[in-house]
């Protein structure tokens, strides 16, 4: 995505970046509503964080052992989701969605898993088939490169379709080690659960002896301080989290029951390492930004801002009547260029991504800057002022003009 593909033209290169905008290396500065893909949900260089690790990198920058900060962020992440009762610190979303997966099917002694089209869970081997984010840009359907037979192991089913879910869990019967979803699908653009679909996958992965992993990369302490888990009242038996427990460094977790996590070396056989795990300047930026977030009325505050930018830009759509259609859970939207609502990845690929295309080039034009895909979300951030909102909303309605005009 990075690379502009999908949008055409040549990428921004970023310079610098504050608060709720960013500068290109042209001089050329932006709102930014991308947000290093929803991981600095407090905006760009927070002075709280940018003081948490300079201080800490004067103390050194990394040092391959264990720290007091590892704990004390640990402590955090499980007070606000119980079901996380140990947790283990990784550099990415893809580590911690492959670590999960590997613990589960050491736990039930089973090979398969179930994943969702559309639901991206990273690049590990295993969940490169009908995912979402980067390959749904570049319409890469099965990624070269995955062994057939380890491919053969993940099956997937319709985001929102219960159903399906459970066809598989009856076609593999006593197969099937777990089922990974995103709780709030993100990577194709954002899509929420209908209701009753995660409470009904708690239930089919009990029924069937699996176990249930929430992929809450994005959604961890985005949507409220506990995830979407607290959100919904669902709990996982596994839960992997990233982005904003970084406060814009690489660090990412999973976590879950005691009895799962204890299974990991060197408690249990279940190996997973890393030299940069628990990195001290990513543990206090993590620190610091999750202290900022339990503060009272941080995410009605942030709610707000999300509701007043996605009731300006229906407003837009309805003024036009361009058959687009915007879709929004706290402070994650995205505009699908569709006139019907989109439930699952099938609909999501019926978008327009031609006038998506004319639409982002249009808003960058007039300073805006979203996700150079339209099967991506745009995140609000605390940065975000009345008047940036204000902005973009001005920006949106003159952009759909535009994008509406192309032949």
């Amino acid at each position: 995505m990075r690379a502009f593909r999908a949008v055409g033209g040549d990428p921004i290169v970023v310079d610098r970046a504050a608060g709720a905008r960013l500068w290109d290396a042209d001089g050329n500065e932006y709102i930014d509503y991308v947000c290093s893909w929803g991981a600095l949900i407090l905006g760009h260089a927070h002075s709280k964080v940018v003081e948490a690790i300079a201080a800490q990198a004067r103390r050194g920058t990394s040092y391959g052992m264990p720290t007091e900060l590892e704990v004390e962020l640990a402590a955090r992440i499980r007070a606000a989701l119980p079901s996380c009762e140990k947790v283990r610190f990784v550099s990415s979303g893809t580590e911690a969605t492959m670590s999960a997966v590997r613990l589960a099917r050491a736990a039930t002694k089973r090979d398969m898993i179930v994943k969702f089209e559309g639901c991206y869970h990273g690049h590990s081997d295993s969940f490169l088939s009908e995912a979402g984010s980067g390959l749904a840009t570049l319409g890469i359907a099965a990624c070269p490169g995955v062994p057939q037979a380890l491919a053969a192991l993940t099956l997937n089913a319709p985001y929102n379709d219960i159903a399906a879910a459970q066809k598989l869990f009856d076609q593999h019967r006593d197969q099937i080690a777990a089922v990974i979803v995103e709780p709030i699908a993100a990577n194709m653009g954002v899509v929420p659960p209908i209701p009753g679909f995660l409470q009904n996958l708690r239930d089919l992965a009990t029924r069937h002896g699996a176990l249930l992993i929430f992929d809450e990369v994005i959604t961890g302490f985005r949507v409220c301080y506990g995830g979407a888990q607290t959100a919904f009242g669902i709990a996982p038996d596994l839960a992997t989290l990233g982005k904003i427990i970084g406060g814009g460094l690489p660090v990412a977790a999973y976590g879950g029951r005691r009895d799962l996590m204890d299974r990991v070396a060197p408690l249990g056989p279940v190996y997973q390492a890393g030299t940069l795990s628990g990195n001290p300047l990513a543990m206090s930026a993590g620190i610091a930004t999750l202290d900022l977030l339990a503060a009272p009325g941080f995410y009605e505050s942030l709610d707000a801002r999300a509701k007043r930018l996605c009731e300006g830009i229906k407003a837009a759509l309805r003024e036009t009547g361009a058959s687009v259609t915007a879709a929004r859970v706290g402070s994650l939207l995205t505009l699908f260029f569709s006139g019907e609502p989109v439930r699952n990845y099938a609909a999501a690929k019926k978008c327009d991504t031609r006038r998506f295309a004319a639409f982002f080039r249009a808003m960058l034009d007039r300073g805006v800057f979203l996700a150079p895909s339209q099967f991506e979300a745009l995140f609000v951030s605390a940065a975000h002022s009345d008047a940036d909102i204000d902005r973009t909303i001005a920006a949106f309605r003159e952009s759909l003009v535009s994008a509406m005009q192309t032949s």
